[in-house]
């Protein structure tokens, strides 16, 4: 199993300055998500300084932008970091496409295969000249008289696929090179909700599961102190608790009176009441925090179940020097 960071900084040379440390301490890729930042600018920006490890979006909103658009940033990506690129997909919720980025949300899974397809053509066929029409359920591209005057790095970029329901996770095991877990994400729920619909998603295809690498994430924070590290990393699962659309994980896992109390002290804006509602059993359903042996111990539990975990520190509602402390541990206690 190999270890992959999501790599955080409060500039971006900061966290080029990371990834760098990560490629140097043995870590396999490294995640760029897409929220304060852009996933691909801070990527590209990791390409030069680094020569090794993978890039990867962990993960790009699928339905922000044209299909077109997407696959010639994959490609520029693809060529910058010398074929090191991977494209993380997913849907996000609702409102994030809908309300933040005023962009279509159709049915997402549809949708996505859709995305998927006709970026894999591009990327494959745009230097080529040819006509290159798709019709799908929410997407559609016709390119004519248009050719791409440079020869890709790779013609198959890898796509990996972001999923927590299971139609999604099907699909992940139908077309995707690789699957992406959630940032908090449980042992329990993927064996028993999503690893058994990436295996259907995998048999419709004529495919073994050797064809897909299963990269889990985990949000971390080592401490001394293990209970002060599972009150840090509260406030990042009562960020996740508070968005309705996990409402039903949250209850999956026993945890639906917590979560309710989560989302009626968001409503009047008390964090501290969110925090305080998110008790240390839930913190540990879903995270790694702790000592170094309680983190060890817990991450020797994805062996054999997961090609790569996705480590990354805390960072939402969480003060600046704690989110980098988390990171600078998670660089020390891991890097080879």
């Amino acid at each position: 199993m190999h270890l992959g960071i999501g790599p955080w900084g409060e500039t971006i040379d900061e966290l080029i300055e990371v990834t760098k440390a990560a490629e140097d301490g043995g870590f396999r890729t490294a995640w760029f998500p897409e929220l304060h930042r852009t996933a691909f600018v801070p990527l590209a920006a990791s390409a030069n300084p680094t020569s090794k490890i993978e890039l990867g979006t962990g993960i790009a909103l699928s339905f922000v932008r044209s299909p077109l658009s997407l696959a010639l940033t994959a490609l520029d990506l693809d060529e910058v970091t010398g074929g090191r690129f991977i494209l993380g997909l997913g849907t996000g919720v609702p409102r994030l496409n809908r309300d933040w980025h005023n962009a279509h949300f159709g049915r997402p899974v549809g949708h996505l295969r859709d995305v998927v397809s006709i970026v894999r053509e591009i990327v494959k066929r745009s230097h080529q000249g040819e006509q290159i029409e798709l019709e799908g359920e929410d997407e559609r591209i016709r390119l004519r008289g248009y050719q791409r005057p440079f020869v890709p790095t790779r013609s198959k970029i890898p796509i990996y696929l972001g999923s927590l329901g299971p139609q999604m996770s099907q699909l992940a095991g139908e077309i995707g090179n690789g699957w992406i877990g959630l940032e908090l994400g449980s042992i329990p729920h993927f064996t028993s909700e999503i690893l058994p619909h990436i295996k259907t998603g995998l048999s419709r295809a004529g495919r073994s599961r050797e064809s897909i690498s299963l990269v889990a994430s985990a949000c971390c924070i080592i401490n001394p102190d293990s209970h002060e590290a599972k009150r840090h990393m509260a406030s990042l699962v009562a960020f996740y608790a508070s968005v309705k659309t996990y409402t039903s994980f949250f209850s999956w896992h026993g945890f639906k009176e917590e979560t309710l109390m989560i989302q009626e002290k968001n409503r009047s804006n008390d964090l501290d009441g969110m925090i305080n509602a998110c008790s240390n059993e839930m913190v540990d359903a879903f995270t790694l925090a702790g000592t170094v042996d309680e983190v060890r111990k817990r991450l020797s539990a994805y062996e054999g179940l997961f090609d790569s975990v996705k480590i990354t520190p805390p960072t939402h509602n969480i003060p600046l020097e704690v989110t980098r402390e988390a990171q600078r541990s998670i660089l020390e206690v891991f890097s080879k």
